[in-house]
């Protein structure tokens, strides 16, 4: 998959997760919310390996990249100074941004495996999608 793919395919399972919402599907609501964020930050990655080369200059391991782990593809998308910068200034303002990237952070693809309520559910696709202070929004600044 390429950059736009990526994209697109976040912004397509965001409607999803609201189309699971809507549908009272909450578990399944959840999981693809999660998903959209891992693709949004795979996005991020292949930002990074286009407009630097670092996978080449630090020989790092292209199958790093498969991990659906948030705070790691942070990293690898060369993304941690930026997130920690934004928690800072967050937690000097209202605390919105930190509070949701504390809810989204608690994803893990095992959820698809999971129940999940309502109030989870919803709680996740509001952390992402909030405007101004959703985790996607802060993603898009950097994909």
């Amino acid at each position: 998959m390429n950059q736009a793919e990526l994209r697109a395919l976040t912004e397509e399972r965001i409607k999803d997760a609201k189309a699971l919402l809507d549908g009272a599907r909450w578990a399944f609501a959840y999981y693809v919310a999660g998903y959209a964020v891992e693709c949004a930050l795979k996005s991020c990655l292949l930002a990074r390996m286009i407009h630097t080369g670092w996978v080449f200059q630090d020989k790092a391991n292209v199958k790093d990249c498969l991990t659906h782990d948030f705070g790691e593809l942070i990293k690898l998308a060369g993304l941690k100074p930026e997130l920690d910068g934004q928690l800072a200034a967050s937690a000097g303002a209202d605390g919105t941004f930190v509070g949701n990237w504390g809810t989204v952070s608690l994803w893990q693809v095992s959820t698809r495996y999971s129940s999940k309520s309502q109030v989870e559910a919803e709680a996740l696709y509001e952390a992402i999608t909030h405007d101004p202070h959703g985790v996607l929004k802060w993603i898009q600044n950097y994909w």
